[in-house]
C-alpha cells in the first residue's frame, strides 16, 4: 500500500479553509413594505441604551443615517463622532472636516473637530451637506439567521428634520446598502468573518428578507428549498458609475435587450450603455426608492406595442388609463390568472447573450388598480439626463437578488411563485416574529 506525506504548511491551510467553511452564516434583516408609500423599511437597534430604529432600505446609498435633531432622543453614552482624518473618515469618503458652529452646544450631529458627507433623502430627492460621521452600538438580524451587534458601526449623523419628509411613518433615517463605499451597510457587515461581500434580497408586498453573507438562502414551502442554486440564477455583469464627477454607489448592470413574447423589441441599444461622456447618463440600474420600473419614453413606447400586439385579442385597452403613473391599462375580464400571475405575455430584461435573461411575468408587469382594470405596471419618463431604464420596487418582488461585490456580478432569479414559495417564507418557526 502506498502512503503519501503531505507537508504540515499545506495541511494547516487545509485545515484552516475547512474551518472557515464550516463558520460562515447567513445574517437575516427583515424587510417589511409600508404600504401607503411603497417604501420597504428594515428596524435595527442602535445606540445604549439600545432603541429600536426604522430606516429606510435604499439600495443605491453610501451610509447609514439618522436623524439628530432631537439631542434629548438620541441621547447615547456610546455615541463617538469621527475624528477629524481618521481612518473613520477615510472609509466614509469624507469631502471635508470642521467644526460645529451653528448650535450653543455641542450634541450627536453637531461637534467640534469631526468630518461631513453627503446625506441623501432618495424619495424627496434631497440632500444634505452637513452630516457628521460617527460611531455607536448597532444590533442588526433576525430569527432564523444570527443577532449581530456591532460595538463601533460607522454611521452619519444629521441635524435636519426636512430630511425625513416623504419618508414612511416613523421612519428615522436611511440603510444605505450601496457597493463601492465601505461604511455602507453590506461592506461594513461583510468585514465580519462569519459572513461576506455578498448579500440576497427578497422583497414582498408584505414582508421580504435580506440575505447577509454566502448562500445557500433559504425559503419554505413549507418544506426547506434553496433559492439560491446556480442553476436558478442568471448572473450579469456589476457595473460601478460615475454620475458627473461623483462615483455613485447605485447598481448598475450590463443588458443587451429587452424581449416581448420572445421577440425582441426595437430599441436605441446605444442608450443601454452608460454614457461616460454625458457624465454617466443611460445605462440600465435598481433602486428600491422608486415603486415601479421607469423606462426612457422611446424603451416605453416599443414595450407598449409589443406587448399590446402579443395580448390575446379579447382583451380590451382601457382608455385613459385611469390611475397615475401609469399609461397602460386593460379590462381584466378576459386576463386569466396563473401561478405567476396575469396570463399575460412574457418580459425578458437580456444580459450578454439572449441565452441569460431575466423573465418578468404578469405577477410583476401587471397591477390590478381596480375591481375590473389591471395596468401595464411600467412607467414612461424622459430619462434624457439619468440612467434609461430603473428596475424598481415591484418587479423585483418575489425574486431573489444576489449581489456578489468580490465577484462584481448580480445574479437574477425567476418568480419564487414557480417554486410555490414567497420571499415572506423566511422563518417556517415564527412568522410574525420581528427583531425587537
Amino acid at each position: 500500500m502506498m502512503t503519501f506525506k503531505i507537508p504540515l504548511s499545506i495541511l494547516l491551510i487545509f485545515l484552516l479553509l475547512n474551518i472557515f467553511q464550516c463558520s460562515s452564516e447567513v445574517l437575516y434583516i427583515p424587510v417589511t413594505k409600508d404600504a401607503s408609500t411603497l417604501q420597504y423599511i428594515i428596524e435595527v437597534g442602535q445606540k445604549t441604551p439600545l432603541i429600536p430604529t426604522k430606516l429606510l432600505l435604499h439600495l443605491g446609498g453610501k451610509s447609514l443615517w439618522v436623524d439628530c435633531t432631537n439631542s434629548t432622543i438620541h441621547t447615547s453614552s456610546t455615541y463617538k463622532s469621527a475624528v477629524c482624518n481618521s481612518t473613520e473618515c477615510s472609509m466614509a469618503k469624507s469631502y471635508g472636516c470642521g467644526d460645529c458652529k451653528f448650535r450653543s452646544e455641542l450634541q450627536p450631529g453637531c461637534n467640534n473637530n469631526t468630518c461631513y458627507i453627503w446625506g441623501e433623502n432618495p424619495i424627496k430627492k434631497m440632500y444634505h451637506d452637513g452630516s457628521e460621521v460617527a460611531e455607536d452600538v448597532l444590533t442588526i438580524g433576525s430569527s432564523p439567521g444570527v443577532l449581530v451587534t456591532s460595538p463601533r458601526f460607522i454611521f452619519t449623523c444629521l441635524i435636519d428634520p426636512s430630511m425625513l419628509e416623504k419618508l414612511a411613518n416613523g421612519v428615522k433615517g436611511v440603510a444605505g446598502f450601496g457597493q463601492t463605499t465601505p461604511i455602507t451597510v453590506p461592506n461594513q457587515l461583510g468585514s465580519d468573518p462569519r459572513f461576506s461581500r455578498k448579500f440576497g434580497m427578497c422583497l414582498s408586498s408584505s414582508r421580504g428578507v435580506i440575505f447577509i453573507g454566502p448562500n445557500p438562502y433559504y425559503l419554505y414551502n413549507p418544506k426547506k428549498i434553496d433559492i439560491s442554486n446556480s442553476k436558478d440564477l442568471a448572473y450579469t455583469k456589476l457595473l460601478v458609475n460615475k454620475r458627473g464627477f461623483l462615483q455613485t454607489d447605485e447598481y448598475y448592470f450590463q443588458m443587451s435587450s429587452i424581449r416581448v413574447a420572445g421577440q425582441d423589441v426595437p430599441l436605441n441599444k446605444t442608450l443601454l450603455i452608460i454614457n461616460k461622456k454625458r457624465h454617466g447618463t443611460d445605462g440600465t440600474s435598481i433602486s428600491t426608492a422608486i415603486p415601479y420600473t421607469i423606462l426612457h419614453t422611446t424603451f416605453y413606447d416599443s414595450v407598449k406595442t409589443a406587448f399590446i400586439n402579443a395580448l390575446s385579442k379579447n382583451v380590451t385597452i382601457v382608455e385613459p388609463p385611469p390611475m397615475s403613473p401609469f399609461a397602460t391599462c386593460f379590462s381584466s375580464e378576459n386576463i386569466k390568472n396563473t401561478n405567476v400571475g396575469p396570463d399575460v405575455p412574457p418580459i425578458d430584461i437580456v444580459f450578454y447573450k439572449p441565452s441569460v435573461f431575466w423573465r418578468i411575468s404578469g405577477a410583476n408587469s401587471m397591477i390590478q388598480v381596480s375591481k375590473d382594470v389591471m395596468c401595464l405596471a411600467f412607467v414612461r419618463q424622459d430619462q434624457t439626463w439619468l440612467p434609461s431604464i430603473v428596475i424598481g420596487g415591484y418587479q423585483l418582488e418575489e425574486n431573489l437578488l444576489v449581489f456578489d461585490l468580490p465577484g462584481r456580478k448580480i445574479g437574477f432569479s425567476s418568480s419564487l411563485k414557480l417554486k410555490q414559495t414567497s420571499c415572506s417564507q423566511y422563518d417556517n418557526t415564527i412568522m410574525d416574529k420581528v427583531p425587537f
